[in-house]
């Protein structure tokens, strides 16, 4: 007879996950034979750039990638992280200390918390936001303190509502820009604001940079491009989305020495690091950025917006044109509460949206939509969306 349950007791500490409801009704739904047009989860529907995949099937057959990779990664995948990121940002790295290969940014983000804070240490996370901020806080038995996103501040987080009894524990300050879910872009100067901030209460700054890559306007900043950044900033980074190529699992750390370092450690102890096919792969990614075929995929994504958001208008929503990403975060019809509002679009126009309140509870009140769907999906979708009576 058992006399205790196997089940760690940090898991019960984790945030309810709301989206297992709305995944369960979708299953639902398609089983019941019905027409389901998913805007749920961000992952991308086209495939990889062939020229992408034609290098990994080059890189496979090589046999010095069928060895354990290095941790931090391959010499020349981090050498031309370090081009990437001298061309796009003007930021030098040096890519034997401030780079380090990661499978996805999630995972890095993941194991972030392990290698930085220590258990009591308070991790300020953004609110709404990417869960795994918060995870890896619980995993690594460190607290974690919400910083409100909102409307009226351009979802930007207000450093100075921090309680100072927070602070004086605080130690990792979570930045993610251009946002997840509510497709924000921040400008240098809240870099800047951010940087100063960091500097005065003594904290490391992790910025989320996934979506860097992913615009329609002017390109989105690093915060590393700021002079002294990288004694306490440091950027996670994500082909996933650049390049459709989220099942591959490749990423990477860029920025202050010793986070990167301590990250490797931790994964050095995890992980035996990103095939080395994959990386080979990944750097015909990031040396051709303006190859015909990744520029396709904003293309693809700037038509799929353009086609939401002037929908979403006709009928009567409230929706802005987000600038980066390939999310857009809509309020709900008639104040309605979010995961109200999924339930009854799943319901009565077979439409997968995710309730705000699932990022956080400054999520409440909107609705995220993932631009995963063709052009022609959109508009039955919108159609579909404007027969609901709110």
């Amino acid at each position: 007879m058992r006399s205790r349950t196997w089940r760690a007791e940090r898991l019960g500490k984790l945030p309810p996950y709301l989206f297992v409801e709305i995944d369960r009704a979708k299953q639902a739904a398609i089983e019941a034979g019905r027409d389901v047009i998913d805007f749920g989860v961000g992952d991308p529907d086209r495939p990889t750039p062939k020229f992408i995949v034609e290098r990994m099937c080059d890189a496979v057959r090589d046999p010095a990638n069928h060895r354990y990779p290095l941790g931090r990664g391959k010499r020349t995948f981090r050498r031309t992280v370090a081009a990437f990121f001298e061309r796009r940002f003007g930021v030098t790295l040096d890519p034997e200390k401030e780079v380090g290969a990661l499978l996805g940014s999630k995972e890095g983000i993941g194991h972030f918390a392990t290698a930085m804070l220590n258990p009591g240490e308070v991790a300020l996370v953004p609110d709404p936001g990417y869960p795994v901020y918060i995870s890896g806080a619980v995993f690594s038995e460190a607290a974690y303190h919400r910083m409100p996103l909102r409307v009226e501040r351009g979802f930007l987080p207000d450093l100075a509502a921090i309680p100072a009894d927070v602070l004086r524990r605080a130690k990792v300050l979570w930045l993610n820009y251009p946002n997840n879910p509510t497709a924000a872009c921040a400008p240098m100067s809240f870099f800047e604001e951010a940087l100063a901030f960091a500097r005065k209460h003594d904290l490391l700054i992790a910025q989320d940079a996934a979506y860097s890559e992913t615009y329609y306007e002017d390109p989105p900043p690093s915060i590393l491009q700021l002079p002294g950044a990288k004694e306490r900033c440091i950027e996670f980074h994500s082909l996933s989305k650049t390049f459709n190529m989220t099942g591959w699992r490749i990423g990477f750390s860029a920025g202050n020495a010793e986070a990167v370092t301590a990250l490797a450690d931790v994964k050095n102890n995890l992980d035996s690091g990103v095939f080395g096919a994959v990386q080979d792969a990944a750097i015909a990614g990031l040396e051709n950025m303006h190859h015909p075929e990744v520029r396709g995929i904003l293309d693809t994504y700037r038509e799929r917006r353009d086609a939401l958001v002037s929908g979403l208008k006709e009928i009567g929503w409230e929706v802005n044109y987000p600038k980066a990403t390939f999310y857009l975060w809509a309020k709900c019809p008639k104040g309605a509460a979010s995961m109200d509002a999924a339930k009854r679009i799943l319901a009565e126009a077979n439409v997968v949206v995710i309730p705000g309140i699932g990022f956080g509870t400054c999520g409440e009140g909107f609705v995220r939509f993932a631009l995963t769907v063709e052009t022609p999906r959109i508009r039955e979708a919108v159609s579909r969306l404007g027969r609901i009576t709110w």
